[in-house]
């Protein structure tokens, strides 16, 4: 498709079908009616904070503006006002954008970072983050400059299983860029005092991520905005998502017991005080003051079967220490039936902020968007498309893509003729991880419940799929759970994983059988044997090479189950498919992060591509929309480079 080695297309764990936009409602709302909507609705938009008038006065002197556009006076009055937030208009990647609102017409103007400061650092495939505005304040009889204070993936880290994020300070006024996170750390969430002279972060400093997806067990640290990352203090041990009260009060996340809550730390005492109920999930703090607090609360929670009611949704509200017991609601009246995230303050806890999915833009279910957006990538020669679906799956020749929607109900194609729907199941199995024949116009899928090893799973041929004929062929027997087929070169031969003979473990291993009849043909050949988890499996596109995922190295005393999930220790494996010789090619982590999975074959066999743990997390999961079905999410995407003639080289 343009690229030299080809394209990877890929699905994101976290990221809502429908897009996410930001809005405000009076503190408190009475109405739908009340709710603003604060973007040009580009794209998705979200994780905003509100520019003070000083500092934005600062930032329209690097744009090329109309002078009537951007006089002081305009921004004094507030009919010109300023916001920082994450925007996916750009190479659709998560990165910072600066919106200016001229409120006499509602008009809306973006900008990136790279609009204002030039692309030395603003450039390249990264992620940003959490921006908010220091400084400005008086110092020795002069105001001091306003910095953006931010979070970045740009700098590579070397180390694996290490997170990327690392927190800067961009000089407003000359746009210089420095680093405020130390050197083998890395920071998530910033928060600027209300002086704009302190910073507060959740760090990783001392500690290594070790695997864990939504209780990250960061500390708080607190660091002068002019001072050296040596001369931080650690203030608060297990916590997450700080947002400064005053010079001398936090608030933050922390998890207590199976909920999730939050709290106020005062620096200048040591005390700590649980804000929120114990008996409700309270998480991302937006502070109002010392004792008020914007928070993001799930009343009751939810399991994926449930049908929703209000109290399951997250709602945006407003507590007050002096009044614990009623909060004001932000959301219920403007939505009650939906879920909202990461609040913020304006016009001092007149507004509140936040972010949520534009589904009220739909008339049905069926109007979610299939797209896909092609991304900015690390590598020239290798192209990254992003899918509204799951599962996506290249044809031998990359002239079709097939992927199955976010029910797992239907498959959809997407080539020459456009995208449509080519085979779909409205019983309560779901189908999903369809791959192509190697020669042939066939696509396998897989049917059943997903994700449950102690179900049955049958594996389905469709043929002439291009058609739309919609027919299928069952493959498997034996009610096993059976999943992730790929046939040979020659699209003979498949390789599946079973758990056929594994047990009450349900262990799982390869097998082999005829790619049009299946099982019809013969019982299927076992390929693989022992005690432990083969899986995602595919086969070469030009030699007898499988390559597949495995826990087989994890150790005898590891835990069968931590946190609630797979206890990691999946590595790559590549096996000759003629004389059943397996090297290892990708190691794991030897604990509860070991995880890399789902290798692929690139179109000419001389690199697998993975998704991988190797780069930690990027934010803070629980100020994420989750996906309550979800299995635990690999992380990034990898490719690492093979000898293609000889095996034995890539041990």
């Amino acid at each position: 498709m343009g690229e030299s080695r080809g394209s990877i297309a890929f699905f994101a764990c976290y990221r809502p079908p429908v897009p996410l936009d930001i809005f405000c409602c009076p503190a408190p709302a009475s109405s739908r009616a009340e709710e603003r909507h604060l973007t040009d609705g580009v794209s998705y938009n979200y994780n905003c904070q509100p520019i003070p008038s000083a500092a934005l006065k600062t930032i329209v002197k690097h744009l090329d503006l109309a002078p009537e556009d951007v006089e002081e006076a305009a921004i004094d009055s507030g009919r010109l006002t300023g916001l920082v937030f994450v925007s996916e208009r750009q190479h659709h990647l998560e990165t910072l954008h600066i919106g200016l609102r001229f409120d006499d017409g509602d008009e809306v103007r973006v900008f990136t970072l790279g609009d204002i400061y030039g692309g030395d650092f603003f450039s390249g495939a990264r992620l940003e983050d959490s921006g908010c505005i220091a400084g400005g304040y008086e110092v020795d009889g002069h105001t001091a400059d306003h910095y953006l204070v931010f979070v970045s993936t740009k700098e590579p880290v070397q180390e694996r299983r290490s997170p990327w994020n690392v927190v800067y300070k961009t000089n407003l006024r000359t746009g210089e860029t420095e680093r405020l996170t130390p050197p083998g750390t890395s920071d998530l969430s910033p928060s600027v005092s209300p002086s704009g002279k302190r910073v507060a972060v959740a760090s990783f400093q001392g500690k290594k991520w070790d695997g864990e997806v939504k209780d990250l067990l960061t500390s708080i640290y607190v660091m002068d905005l002019e001072s050296t990352y040596l001369e931080r203090e650690r203030v608060i041990e297990n916590a997450g998502w700080p947002s400064w009260g005053s010079e001398t009060v936090l608030f933050f996340h922390k998890k207590v017991g199976d909920n999730w809550g939050v709290f106020r730390y005062d620096l200048s005492t040591g005390e700590t005080l649980r804000v929120t109920p114990e008996a409700i999930d309270a998480v991302t703090p937006a502070a109002i003051d010392e004792s008020r607090v914007a928070v993001a609360t799930i009343r009751q929670k939810s399991v994926f079967t449930d049908v929703r009611v209000e109290a399951q949704y997250r709602h945006i509200e407003v507590f007050d220490m002096g009044l614990p017991e009623e909060p004001l609601q932000i959301t219920r009246c403007t939505k009650p039936k939906g879920d909202h995230y990461n609040p913020f303050v304006m016009d001092g806890g007149k507004y509140i902020g936040y972010h949520r999915c534009k589904s009220d833009h739909l008339e049905h279910g069926d109007d979610v968007p299939r797209r896909f957006d092609k991304l900015q990538s690390h590598h020239e020669d290798i192209g990254l498309f992003r899918v509204a679906g799951a599962f996506p799956a290249f044809s031998k020749d990359g002239s079709k893509l097939a992927f199955v929607d976010n029910e797992f109900k239907a498959v959809w194609l997407a080539d020459s003729d456009g995208m449509r729907v080519v085979f779909e199941t409205d019983g309560p199995d779901g189908v999903f991880s369809p791959v192509w024949n190697q020669k042939k116009d066939i696509l396998y899928v897989c049917m059943g419940p997903s994700f449950k090893a102690n179900e049955i799973l049958e594996i389905y041929a469709i043929p002439h799929v291009s058609t739309g004929a919609r027919e299928r062929r069952l493959l498997t027997k034996g009610k096993f759970n059976n999943a992730f087929p790929s046939t040979n070169s020659d699209g003979t031969k498949l390789v599946f994983r079973s758990t056929r003979n594994g047990g009450h473990k349900k262990y799982k291993n390869l097998y082999m059988m005829d790619a049009e009849i299946g099982e019809d043909g013969g019982e299927a050949e076992r390929i693989t044997e022992g005690d432990w988890i083969d899986t995602h499996c595919q086969w070469s596109p030009d030699r007898d090479w499988i390559v597949f995922s495995s826990n087989r190295d994890k150790p005898a005393d590891a835990p069968e189950r931590d946190h609630g999930m797979d206890p990691g220790y999946f590595a790559v494996y590549l096996m000759n498919a003629i004389d059943r010789s397996v090297v290892r090619v990708i190691r794991s982590g030897y604990d509860f992060s070991g995880h890399v999975n789902h290798p692929v074959f690139s179109p000419d066999g001389r690199s697998i591509v993975v998704t991988a743990d190797l780069a930690a997390v990027s934010a803070d999961p629980m100020s994420l929309p989750l996906l309550l079905h979800s299995q635990r999410p690999y992380g990034d995407i990898f490719t690492v480079d093979i000898d293609p003639d000889d095996m034995e080289k890539n041990q």
